[in-house]
């Protein structure tokens, strides 16, 4: 399939009218290219692994359209066949009226290019490469491994559409109190487990058995994959997919008073609703380790509030970066 580009050059406090304003003639899924730094807000919203390095902000912003095209070389726009400079006049006209009522929308500039076909699952795969938490390598599929690390504790993994590579903080967070539980005889519920990366490390860590829940179907194939690639039968990860917080069912599948160690890498305003769900899965005496919550007191305290609320105590707080981990117990 091929596609052509338009490609805006604007102004970034100008892109949410042009998206809106595009959106009307058709034109949908606007990719963004500006410099404008993520707010903390953002940053725990997005809670993804890879992110670009980042620049000083310039004001300027690029908009990406992607529009399906023809064999004959004309542009499909919903459903209808139009040629490609029609349109590019017609993305100049909406352009020009917004200039009329005095919108700043910088050059306002349009491009055409005429792409192969895009593949968006994979072309992530360019920022992501071997790295190391402590002694682990944890490395992906598409890469060897070098001879000098042939004996270390090796994690292959391949995020796909789900979150989870180990790169981001609150992942390492969440390893690092996992070493300092896991027994030979320990159950695991990890509750959003993405790609599976803290469950699969949990077995190569000598875990018995792990439950993993997670709200995105995408992270079944992802998870059973990365099982695959590490060489671990299927058998001793269990996948649910549902919401365990609002769930009957779920809770009911998952089991109660079960799991040596629940982890949950989340997000404070969902550990805040999730605590006093979770204690019914947890064993007496289980550890309780949760990320995701951004290093500002009060997100911090919410979750240790929640958790006192729910008659867990509160035993260790780490903290990487912007990121910070609570563990605690159930007496």
């Amino acid at each position: 399939m091929r596609w052509m580009r338009y490609r805006i050059k604007t102004k970034s406090e100008a892109e949410d009218i042009i998206i809106s304003t595009l959106y009307d003639i058709g034109l949908e899924g606007a990719q963004i290219e500006d410099k404008i730094p993520l707010t903390p807000l953002e940053k725990e919203q997005m809670f993804v692994d890879i992110l670009p390095d980042a620049q000083d902000d310039d004001g300027i912003a690029y908009l990406n359209f992607f529009v399906e095209m023809t064999d004959d070389g004309n542009v499909l726009l919903e459903g209808e066949e139009t040629d490609p400079q029609s349109l590019c006049e017609q993305i100049k006209s909406e352009l020009a009226e917004l200039r009329e009522f005095n919108l700043d929308i910088g050059e306002g500039t349009v491009e055409l290019e005429s792409t192969e076909d895009i593949d968006w699952i994979n072309n992530w795969k360019k920022y992501f490469h071997q790295f190391y938490i402590d002694d682990i390598l944890v490395i992906p599929s598409w890469e060897e491994v070098p001879e000098q690390d042939k004996d270390k504790m090796i994690l292959h993994i391949d995020p796909g559409t789900a979150f989870g590579t180990g790169m981001h903080e609150t992942t390492q967070l969440c390893i690092r109190q996992l070493r300092k539980f896991i027994g030979p005889e320990t159950v695991i519920l990890d509750v959003g487990t993405g790609s599976g990366i803290l469950g699969i490390l949990s077995l190569m860590m000598g875990a018995k058995h792990i439950v993993g829940t997670d709200l995105d179907p995408c992270a079944e194939p992802a998870v059973y994959d990365n099982l695959k690639n590490n060489n671990i039968d299927a058998a001793e990860f269990d996948l649910i997919i549902g919401n365990i917080i609002t769930e009957k069912e779920i809770q009911d599948r998952v089991g109660y008073e079960k799991y040596d160690i629940v982890v949950a890498n989340i997000l404070a305003d969902v550990l805040v609703p999730l605590t006093p769900v979770i204690v019914a899965q947890m064993k007496r005496g289980a550890a309780y380790i949760t990320s995701g919550i951004l290093n500002d007191n009060d997100k911090e305290f919410r979750v240790k509030d929640a958790m006192t609320a729910a008659g867990l105590e509160v035993v260790e707080t780490t903290y990487q970066g912007e990121w910070v981990s609570v563990t605690a117990r159930k007496p």
